[in-house]
């Protein structure tokens, strides 16, 4: 059984690609659930790239520079919750899996795979950098 997506979640990712979503709205486990709903759908890298394009569309949407977007956060996440799925029995919500897996929402466990100079450098920001503390464990692709 693979995870699954909710009405809600199926609904939350149309919203956030159509610019519904409210930037206050916009907070980490929103962004997690995002990176989950993309997961769902693909393997890795095809939801490394909807996630990229979907930041840089609701930057642009916000009238925001793009430099605000952050490569190697989005790469590292998204790693981060695909690990997790594939640790996890299968769940069928983003909700459910947030339940079961509430280490995500805590927002500095990259920085027990990155030291914060690399992780906050213009490098990290503009292009993916590996983690220099820990590796994040892989997962079957």
């Amino acid at each position: 059984m693979q995870h699954r997506l909710s009405d809600e979640d199926t609904a939350f990712r149309r919203a956030f690609e159509a610019f519904e979503v409210h930037p206050d709205a916009f907070d980490h486990a929103a962004h997690v659930r995002l990176a989950y709903t993309y997961l769902c759908d693909g393997p890795v890298e095809a939801a490394v790239d909807r996630m990229r394009r979907s930041l840089l569309a609701f930057l642009d949407h916000l009238g925001a520079s793009p430099a605000r977007y952050h490569e190697t956060m989005t790469r590292a996440w998204v790693m981060a919750v695909h690990r997790f799925m594939d640790g996890s029995p299968a769940c069928a919500s983003a909700a459910e899996f947030a339940r079961r897996n509430p280490v995500l929402l805590d927002r500095s466990i990259m920085l027990t795979h990155y030291s914060a100079e690399v992780l906050f450098s213009p490098e990290a920001r503009a292009a993916f950098v590996a983690p220099d503390v820990q590796p994040i464990r892989r997962t079957r692709v």
